[in-house]
C-alpha cells in the first residue's frame, strides 16, 4: 500500500457509515465514500461543525449543503497550489492520495540526468501535470473537458509555473495517441488517471474494463526508446492491483524494466488507519 502521509493542508480526520470527515485548509467537508462500510462512532465535534455536507441521493447523484464555505479556495502540497471549488458528484478538483505517486515520479524525473518527456492522459486538474513539471519535465497534458484544462492552468499559475513547458490539449485521449503514433512522436513517460466511464468531446464512450488494456498497449507505441516510467491509475473496484501489474507486465515487457502494483490510501487520523483510495500500476525502467 503507498500512503498519501506528506500533506499538511489536508487530512482525513474520520470516516463512519458511508462518509469520510475531510479538511482541506481550515474547512471541513464531509464526503459521501463507498469503502467507509463500517459504522463506527462519530466522536470528532467536525462531524456536526462542517463547513460542508454533500449527501448522496439515494436515485442516482446527490448535492451539496452549504454551511460556511467560500466558492473557492487553495490549499498547498509542497510547492504546489490547488484551487479547490465543490463542484458536481461531490468532488472538489483534486485527489489527494495521488500525492504519494506525485512524491514517486518526482523523484525518477529529478535524477533523470536528462531532458524528460511526459504525457498526462485523462489529467484533469493537473496535479500530476504540476508535479511533473515542478520536478523539471515537459508535459503534455490532455484531458477531453474544457472546463478541467482550464482549471489545471489556473493551478499552473497559482503554482508559479506558468511559464514551465507544458502543453494544454482539449481532446480525446484515444484518438490523441492515435495522432501521436501517426506524427511520430514520443514520449519518456506516461501517466493516465482513466474514468470507469467517460466521453470525449465527440460523445466518443469510454468503459475502462473493455478499453484499458487496448489503451494501454496504444501507448506503448509512443514510448521513447528509453522510456523512465509508465504509471496506471484506477479507481474502479473490478481492477485489482494484480490486474494492473499483468496489464504493465505483459504490454511492457520488451522494456525489461520493473512493475508494481499496490492500493493508495491515505491515513486518518482518529484511528491512525489508512482509508484504500484506489489502485497504481507503477513500471519503471
Amino acid at each position: 500500500m503507498w500512503i498519501a502521509d506528506k500533506w499538511k493542508d489536508y487530512e482525513v480526520l474520520d470516516c463512519s457509515n458511508g462518509e469520510k470527515l475531510e479538511r482541506w485548509g481550515k474547512y471541513l467537508l464531509v464526503r459521501p465514500d463507498p469503502q467507509v462500510i463500517w459504522n463506527t462512532p462519530r466522536k470528532l465535534p467536525g462531524w456536526k461543525s462542517r463547513n460542508a455536507h454533500y449527501h448522496r441521493s439515494k436515485k442516482g447523484g446527490g448535492e451539496w449543503e452549504f454551511f460556511d464555505l467560500p466558492q473557492q479556495w487553495s490549499i498547498h502540497y509542497r510547492d504546489l497550489t490547488f484551487n479547490l471549488k465543490p463542484f458536481n458528484f461531490k468532488h472538489t478538483g483534486l485527489f489527494p492520495e495521488q500525492a504519494a505517486n506525485w512524491d514517486w515520479f518526482s523523484e525518477k524525473i529529478k535524477n533523470a540526468g536528462r531532458p524528460v518527456k511526459v504525457l498526462n492522459l485523462f489529467a484533469y486538474t493537473g496535479g500530476a501535470t504540476l508535479a511533473a513539471a515542478a520536478a523539471g519535465a515537459s508535459v503534455t497534458h490532455v484531458d477531453a473537458s474544457k472546463g478541467m484544462v482550464t482549471w489545471a492552468k489556473e493551478n499552473a499559475v497559482s503554482s508559479g509555473l506558468k511559464e514551465a513547458p507544458i502543453r494544454w490539449l482539449v481532446d480525446d485521449c484515444v484518438k490523441f495517441v492515435e495522432r501521436e503514433i501517426r506524427r511520430g512522436n514520443h514520449y519518456d513517460a506516461i501517466i493516465m488517471d482513466p474514468p470507469s466511464y467517460g466521453r470525449g468531446p465527440k460523445g466518443e464512450i469510454w468503459k475502462i474494463e473493455e478499453s484499458i488494456h487496448p489503451f494501454i498497449h496504444l501507448c506503448t507505441k509512443i514510448l521513447s526508446d528509453d522510456p523512465l516510467f509508465f504509471l496506471v491509475n484506477s479507481y474502479t473496484t473490478g481492477l485489482a492491483p494484480a490486474v494492473l501489474t499483468y496489464m504493465l507486465s505483459t504490454e511492457l515487457k520488451k522494456y525489461h524494466g520493473h512493475v508494481e502494483s499496490q492500493e493508495i490510501a491515505l491515513p486518518v487520523t482518529s484511528t491512525g488507519l489508512y482509508l484504500p483510495c484506489g489502485a497504481s500500476g507503477r513500471w519503471e525502467k
